[in-house]
């Protein structure tokens, strides 16, 4: 398209863009870029406090026995999983929120609604009589964490053009994604040092396993990200931007649930990051389950590490390569990973579908390091199917629009831009309830056959059901909508 935008002056932090066409390379180069990326690099902390929060309930959960709460196993269970399934439902009206509402307004108003759940369970912790209802209402409140993730996804994806939106969504995504590792990481040092002091409330007496007293500050799990949550608050208000074209009401953006590549692309971004954060959240407890000796927290971290830290190079690949090939070649090797977690198990009459071949007493190295793939390709597949979004959109919608029409075009770029960024919230929303049946898969699997086996079973046919799906559709020669 010819390059014919002329720009109003240098734009504002905190100021509306009334002008915003990053397709037209000159605008993007003498403008553009510097501003989306401004806006880039205040989502990425935001979204990262975001993934802290969504999972802190998994990690103040572990300690609650400890320090006096007389929960039962099944009260616990809900806890932990709570957030996933609010999380998850949130991202669903999240998904339309920054059309509405504008994104510098959505960050910051989304952003500071994590401090509810932070200050709620740093108080709530400390006190050992706190009604179970009060701690499961905390719980699904840490769901707004995972809420954002759509309304942040769809914001940054209005900032780039088609050729960019794979890197900078894999950028924002991955190193949010972060949160969840960091979390994991974190909260055993942190509640093991009195570091707010008075404003820190007490400290509590805990008996570890070698029966031992030791002093922790359990509140400081929570507490620890609320200064942070002020400062991405404040940064966002006042230094992010808001696109005018960007507006749309719901009924607008509603139209992606009439399209076939919508519920499509859910599938596969099931396949990638609800295999990621189901994976993530139920790791811990498989280890533990199927490796005795073996300390858990020594590990779990470690997978969605990889896995945050990879998704930035699967949308790089993916502007390179194609979405579809990448993702298409992701699926086969993540099926094949499961295969190998499945040889590495314990084996032995404890589960009905355990394999016949591998080590009898299973393997924990062989075991880590096919989780690490997985992982690995929970990452890479979660960046190439967001950049396939944008691209699958933008082809719809442009598709018989003349080159030299250039109301037209326009139009046609901003209804693709439009239901591409719902299309990306709602996907991640869709996806996320990998965070609740995943780790309960695994449970209902051991209640019923004695072992893991045929959970993991089911997600190799369902791998090879994304692989038909992204072949048929997007990958193949002559595929409907190749990207």
């Amino acid at each position: 398209m010819a390059s014919t935008t002329v720009s109003s002056g240098p734009a504002k932090p905190g100021s509306t863009l009334t002008i915003w066409t990053p397709e037209d390379k000159s605008f993007w180069e003498a403008e553009g870029q510097a501003i989306a990326k401004l806006n880039l690099w205040i989502s990425v902390p935001a979204l990262f406090l975001a993934f802290a929060v969504w999972q802190l309930w998994s990690v103040a959960a572990v300690n609650l026995p400890l320090l006096g709460f007389k929960y039962t196993t099944n009260q616990l269970f809900w806890l932990a999983s709570a957030p996933a399934l609010s999380g998850a439902t949130l991202r669903i009206f999240y998904s339309f929120m920054v059309p509405v509402f504008g994104g510098r307004r959505w960050t910051a108003i989304s952003t500071a609604s994590l401090l509810i759940p932070a200050i709620g369970i740093g108080m709530a912790i400390q006190d050992p009589s706190t009604p179970y209802p009060t701690m499961l209402i905390l719980a699904l409140l840490c769901g707004l964490g995972g809420g954002n993730f759509s309304s942040s996804m769809s914001n940054i994806s209005f900032f780039f053009p088609k050729e960019r939106k794979g890197s900078a969504l894999g950028v924002n995504a991955g190193l949010g994604n972060l949160g969840v590792s960091v979390v994991q990481f974190l909260s055993p040092i942190i509640i093991s040092v009195g570091v707010f002091g008075v404003f820190g409330g007490e400290s509590q007496q805990i008996i570890n396993k070698a029966g031992a007293h030791v002093e922790i500050w359990a509140q400081n799990a929570a507490f620890v990200w609320v200064p942070w949550i002020v400062i991405a608050t404040l940064a966002a208000w006042f230094f992010m931007n808001d696109i005018a074209d960007a507006k749309a009401s719901f009924a607008t953006q509603a139209a992606i649930f009439r399209n076939k590549h919508n519920w499509l692309m859910c599938i596969l971004y099931l396949g990638t990051f609800g295999s990621f954060i189901g994976y993530a959240a139920g790791f811990p407890l498989l280890i533990k389950s199927q490796f005795k000796d073996v300390n858990p927290l020594a590990y779990a971290w470690i997978g969605p590490l990889v896995g945050a830290l990879i998704r930035p190079v699967g949308g790089w690949l993916a502007d390179k390569l194609g979405g579809a090939r990448v993702t298409y070649w992701n699926f086969i090797v993540m099926a094949c990973a499961v295969v190998g977690v499945l040889f590495f198990l314990p084996k032995g009459s404890h589960s009905a579908f355990a394999l016949p071949w591998g080590p009898e007493a299973g393997n924990f190295t062989g075991f880590f390091l096919m989780f690490l793939v997985l992982f690995l390709t929970t990452g890479i597949g979660n960046g190439s199917t967001f950049r396939m979004i944008p691209v699958i959109f933008m082809n719809l919608k442009t598709k018989g629009v003349a080159r030299n029409d250039e109301a037209g075009m326009n139009a046609a770029i901003k209804e693709a831009n439009t239901e591409a960024a719902a299309v990306l919230g709602f996907t991640g929303a869709f996806a996320a309830y990998g965070g609740f049946f995943i780790p309960k898969s695994y449970g209902t699997s051991i209640a019923a056959t004695g072992g893991p086996e045929a959970a993991l079973l089911t997600f190799i046919v369902f791998y090879l059901l994304c692989i038909v799906t992204t072949w048929w559709f997007y990958a193949r020669e002559h595929a409907e909508q190749p990207c």
